[in-house]
């Protein structure tokens, strides 16, 4: 008789529940500028290239179907913190950019950022942390 299923052993479930717990530590933080962990990281993907990104580009950048992309852009477009372009290459293909307001916001949100990044490397020591971001980031390379 094959030994039943157990959480313990199912990877999945092991990085959804570490994911949701640091999810919660940085929110926590980012709490007082009104962003998710998901739309600090969109700003700051936006906020590495001045000429501004395709919704393919992002997409492919932060490991993303679109649609999900579309949802977690709409509240930063709403507030007016991304900006959204056309390409000088085709007129059709929209560009996706940081905002005054939304350069502003990840700047002060970065320094909370600072905070949950200190925090999670106090609780889970530093080098452990290091090691895990390089072997998360391992998984998810093409």
């Amino acid at each position: 008789m094959e030994k039943p299923l157990s959480y313990d052993d199912c990877n999945c479930f092991a990085v959804r529940q570490a994911a949701r717990y640091v999810t919660q530590l940085y929110e926590r933080h980012l709490l007082p500028v009104g962003l998710t962990a998901a739309q600090f990281t969109l700003l700051a993907r936006l906020s590495r290239r001045a000429e501004g990104w395709t919704m393919a580009e992002l997409a492919e950048a932060m490991v993303m179907d679109r649609t999900t992309l579309v949802r977690a852009m709409k509240p930063l477009q709403r507030d007016g913190l991304i900006v959204t372009g056309t390409a000088e290459q085709s007129s059709r293909t929209h560009v996706f950019t940081l905002s005054d307001a939304g350069r502003e916001r990840y700047q002060t949100a970065r320094v909370l950022w600072r905070q949950a990044q200190a925090e999670f490397e106090k609780s889970y020591g530093a080098s452990r942390a290091k090691a895990l971001r390089t072997e998360l980031f391992a998984v998810s390379a093409p």
